[in-house]
Protein backbone atom coordinates (compact mmCIF):
# COMPACT_ATOMS: atom_id res chain seq x y z
CA UNK A 1 0.00 0.00 0.00
CA UNK A 2 2.90 2.39 0.68
CA UNK A 3 3.99 2.08 -2.94
CA UNK A 4 0.54 3.07 -4.20
CA UNK A 5 0.47 6.04 -1.82
CA UNK A 6 3.97 7.10 -2.94
CA UNK A 7 2.96 6.88 -6.59
CA UNK A 8 -0.21 8.84 -5.93
CA UNK A 9 1.75 11.55 -4.09
CA UNK A 10 4.20 11.76 -7.01
CA UNK A 11 1.38 12.05 -9.57
CA UNK A 12 -0.30 14.75 -7.49
CA UNK A 13 2.99 16.64 -7.19
CA UNK A 14 3.53 16.45 -10.95
CA UNK A 15 0.01 17.77 -11.55
CA UNK A 16 0.52 20.66 -9.12
CA UNK A 17 3.86 21.50 -10.76
CA UNK A 18 2.20 21.58 -14.20
CA UNK A 19 -0.41 23.94 -12.76
CA UNK A 20 2.32 26.24 -11.39
CA UNK A 21 4.06 26.36 -14.79
CA UNK A 22 0.80 26.94 -16.67
CA UNK A 23 -0.18 29.79 -14.37
CA UNK A 24 3.30 31.34 -14.60
CA UNK A 25 3.10 31.31 -18.41
CA UNK A 26 -0.45 32.65 -18.38
CA UNK A 27 0.54 35.57 -16.15
CA UNK A 28 3.62 36.28 -18.29
CA UNK A 29 1.37 36.34 -21.38
CA UNK A 30 -0.68 39.12 -19.78
CA UNK A 31 2.02 41.30 -18.19
CA UNK A 32 0.38 44.71 -17.92
CA UNK A 33 -0.90 47.09 -15.25
CA UNK A 34 -3.69 44.62 -14.33
CA UNK A 35 -1.39 41.63 -13.73
CA UNK A 36 -1.70 40.36 -10.13
CA UNK A 37 1.99 40.57 -9.24
CA UNK A 38 1.39 39.17 -5.75
CA UNK A 39 -0.01 36.00 -7.35
CA UNK A 40 2.94 35.88 -9.75
CA UNK A 41 5.36 36.25 -6.84
CA UNK A 42 3.61 33.50 -4.87
CA UNK A 43 4.58 31.02 -7.61
CA UNK A 44 8.22 31.37 -6.45
CA UNK A 45 9.94 30.34 -3.23
CA UNK A 46 11.17 33.21 -1.07
CA UNK A 47 14.81 32.57 -2.11
CA UNK A 48 14.15 31.54 -5.73
CA UNK A 49 16.61 32.25 -8.55
CA UNK A 50 15.50 33.30 -12.06
CA UNK A 51 18.27 33.39 -14.65
CA UNK A 52 18.95 33.55 -18.34
CA UNK A 53 21.65 31.10 -19.44
CA UNK A 54 23.72 30.89 -22.59
CA UNK A 55 25.21 33.66 -24.68
CA UNK A 56 21.95 35.38 -25.68
CA UNK A 57 19.85 35.12 -22.52
CA UNK A 58 22.51 35.57 -19.84
CA UNK A 59 23.24 39.00 -21.29
CA UNK A 60 19.61 39.92 -21.95
CA UNK A 61 18.11 38.76 -18.66
CA UNK A 62 20.95 38.25 -16.20
CA UNK A 63 20.08 36.64 -12.89
CA UNK A 64 17.69 37.58 -10.11
CA UNK A 65 17.68 36.15 -6.59
CA UNK A 66 14.70 36.20 -4.29
CA UNK A 67 10.97 36.49 -4.89
CA UNK A 68 10.98 40.30 -4.64
CA UNK A 69 13.80 40.67 -7.17
CA UNK A 70 12.06 38.32 -9.62
CA UNK A 71 8.75 40.18 -9.30
CA UNK A 72 10.57 43.50 -9.80
CA UNK A 73 12.27 42.20 -12.96
CA UNK A 74 9.02 40.85 -14.41
CA UNK A 75 7.21 44.03 -13.33
CA UNK A 76 9.33 46.09 -15.73
CA UNK A 77 7.43 44.44 -18.60
CA UNK A 78 4.12 45.85 -17.34
CA UNK A 79 4.83 49.38 -18.61
CA UNK A 80 3.14 51.72 -19.20
CA UNK A 81 2.97 51.07 -22.01
CA UNK A 82 3.07 47.30 -21.61
CA UNK A 83 6.17 45.81 -23.27
CA UNK A 84 4.07 43.23 -25.13
CA UNK A 85 1.10 44.01 -27.36
CA UNK A 86 0.64 40.22 -27.71
CA UNK A 87 2.55 37.42 -26.01
CA UNK A 88 1.88 33.67 -26.00
CA UNK A 89 3.98 30.88 -24.48
CA UNK A 90 3.66 27.22 -25.50
CA UNK A 91 5.27 24.41 -23.51
CA UNK A 92 6.04 20.88 -24.72
CA UNK A 93 8.52 17.98 -24.34
CA UNK A 94 7.96 17.95 -20.61
CA UNK A 95 9.88 15.95 -18.04
CA UNK A 96 9.21 16.21 -14.31
CA UNK A 97 11.14 14.27 -11.65
CA UNK A 98 9.84 14.47 -8.08
CA UNK A 99 12.09 13.53 -5.17
CA UNK A 100 10.31 14.10 -1.88
CA UNK A 101 9.80 17.82 -1.33
CA UNK A 102 11.90 18.85 -4.35
CA UNK A 103 11.41 18.39 -8.09
CA UNK A 104 13.11 19.17 -11.38
CA UNK A 105 11.31 19.90 -14.61
CA UNK A 106 12.38 20.61 -18.16
CA UNK A 107 10.31 21.96 -21.04
CA UNK A 108 10.80 23.22 -24.56
CA UNK A 109 9.12 26.60 -24.89
CA UNK A 110 7.91 28.42 -27.97
CA UNK A 111 7.09 32.11 -27.51
CA UNK A 112 5.29 34.32 -30.00
CA UNK A 113 5.45 38.03 -29.26
CA UNK A 114 4.48 41.38 -30.70
CA UNK A 115 6.02 44.30 -28.85
CA UNK A 116 4.55 47.71 -28.11
CA UNK A 117 6.65 49.17 -30.95
CA UNK A 118 5.03 46.78 -33.48
CA UNK A 119 7.95 44.38 -33.99
CA UNK A 120 7.19 40.66 -33.70
CA UNK A 121 9.32 37.59 -33.17
CA UNK A 122 9.28 33.87 -32.60
CA UNK A 123 11.58 32.35 -29.95
CA UNK A 124 12.33 28.94 -28.62
CA UNK A 125 13.99 28.23 -25.30
CA UNK A 126 14.89 25.29 -23.12
CA UNK A 127 13.51 25.75 -19.60
CA UNK A 128 15.09 24.00 -16.64
CA UNK A 129 13.01 24.60 -13.55
CA UNK A 130 13.50 23.51 -9.96
CA UNK A 131 10.59 23.31 -7.53
CA UNK A 132 10.38 23.05 -3.77
CA UNK A 133 7.46 22.36 -1.49
CA UNK A 134 7.28 25.56 0.57
CA UNK A 135 4.48 26.38 3.02
CA UNK A 136 2.50 23.41 1.71
CA UNK A 137 2.60 24.47 -1.96
CA UNK A 138 4.85 23.62 -4.89
CA UNK A 139 6.75 26.73 -5.96
CA UNK A 140 9.50 27.55 -8.44
CA UNK A 141 12.88 27.59 -6.69
CA UNK A 142 15.10 27.92 -9.77
CA UNK A 143 14.07 29.06 -13.25
CA UNK A 144 16.60 28.86 -16.09
CA UNK A 145 15.80 29.87 -19.65
CA UNK A 146 18.21 29.20 -22.51
CA UNK A 147 17.58 30.54 -26.01
CA UNK A 148 17.58 27.97 -28.81
CA UNK A 149 16.53 30.28 -31.63
CA UNK A 150 15.01 33.68 -32.28
CA UNK A 151 13.65 35.05 -35.52
CA UNK A 152 11.71 38.15 -36.52
CA UNK A 153 8.21 37.69 -37.94
CA UNK A 154 6.48 40.17 -40.27
CA UNK A 155 2.96 39.57 -38.98
CA UNK A 156 0.93 36.90 -37.17
CA UNK A 157 -2.47 37.12 -38.79
CA UNK A 158 -1.90 36.74 -42.53
CA UNK A 159 -5.09 37.64 -44.45
CA UNK A 160 -4.41 34.96 -47.09
CA UNK A 161 -6.99 32.16 -47.21
CA UNK A 162 -6.22 29.05 -45.18
CA UNK A 163 -5.22 26.30 -47.64
CA UNK A 164 -7.60 23.32 -47.44
CA UNK A 165 -8.04 20.33 -49.76
CA UNK A 166 -10.53 20.67 -52.58
CA UNK A 167 -13.78 18.73 -52.35
CA UNK A 168 -13.64 15.41 -54.17
CA UNK A 169 -15.06 15.64 -57.70
CA UNK A 170 -16.89 12.29 -57.49
CA UNK A 171 -15.13 10.80 -60.52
Amino acid sequence: MATVEERLARFEAESEIRTVMARYMELCDELNSDTPMDELGALFTRDAVWTGVGARYSGAFGGHKGRDAIVAMLGKYRGPPAHFAMNAHFLCSETIRVDGSAAQGQWMMLQTSTYADGRSDLRSARLRVGFDLEDGAWRISRFETENLFSRPVDRWDDPAPVPVPDEPTGD
